[in-house]
């Protein structure tokens, strides 16, 4: 009985030591990934009891905020080299930058009978096309390679439309402001429009979307902000990224 009783005292004194253990992290996160992140931190929360407030926007946009000292704990960008330069410039933790998904462009159109090889299509001169803007978003400089790997971008450069996040460029092609353009492979599967057109544009055509997050000064002594980013490289997380279009990267760390 006493053992019992010991016993039972020892849980309730765990319990309540992994609840006063539990914080919050704010992480800027790239817009592209806005349906992914919602369910990573759903889950995330179920299993550690932190929680997570995530804060979306181009990644060009949400750099130029953290420089001038945004309260974001943790970043998850669209590319490599914003991270790696909030650590050069002594903003972020060293050594802590991370490889997490590795984005899909594909060129896409409500209308599922628009196209079915995209570089017909975009040989065929369209009127309007849209596409991230390539100073913020690093999906727009992917748009640009192909493009200019097509032999297209002088043709089609005053053709094109220019949303400051992929999020906005998606709906400017969801509202019919633009009949196509490039956009995310996993936006296009969050919305669920298989009666579209899509085509996935070949890696050949431009440079890896390499989508890395860091650790930001102000998350170095959050508990929830270190969690959250070696949630990011566990099992559960990639099989939930994979599955909504992204590919997973080879290394595991920076």
């Amino acid at each position: 009985m006493r053992r019992a009783f010991v016993g039972l005292i020892t849980a309730c004194l765990l319990l309540a030591t992994g609840q006063t253990r539990a914080e919050q992290a704010t992480v800027a996160v790239a817009a592209n990934f806005t349906a992914t992140m919602a369910k990573l931190i759903a889950l995330f929360e179920h299993e550690t009891g932190h929680q997570v407030r995530a804060s979306f926007g181009s990644t060009g946009k949400l750099y130029a905020q953290i420089r001038h000292g945004a309260p974001y704990d943790a970043f998850m960008a669209a590319d490599a080299e914003r991270p790696r330069l909030l650590a050069d410039q002594g903003l972020a933790v060293a050594g802590s930058q991370i490889p997490y998904a590795e984005g899909r462009l594909v060129l896409w159109s409500r209308d599922p009978n628009l196209f079915r090889d995209g570089r017909e299509y975009l040989n065929s001169q369209p009127q309007r096309l849209a596409i991230g803007n390539p100073k913020t978003a690093p999906y727009g400089i992917a748009a640009i390679e192909v493009l200019e790997n097509l032999g297209l971008a002088g043709a089609l450069s005053p053709k094109l439309v220019s949303g400051d996040s992929i999020a906005q460029t998606f709906q400017f092609i969801a509202t019919g402001n633009a009949r196509a353009g490039f956009v995310a492979q996993a936006q296009v599967r969050a919305y669920n429009d298989e009666e579209g057109s899509a085509w996935q544009v070949p890696k050949t055509l431009h440079k890896p979307i390499s989508q890395h997050a860091v650790l930001l000064n102000r998350g170095h002594r959050n508990a929830a902000a270190h969690d959250w980013m070696a949630f990011l490289n566990g099992a559960k997380a990639q099989a939930i990224i994979r599955e909504d279009g992204y590919d997973i990267p080879r290394q595991s760390t920076h």
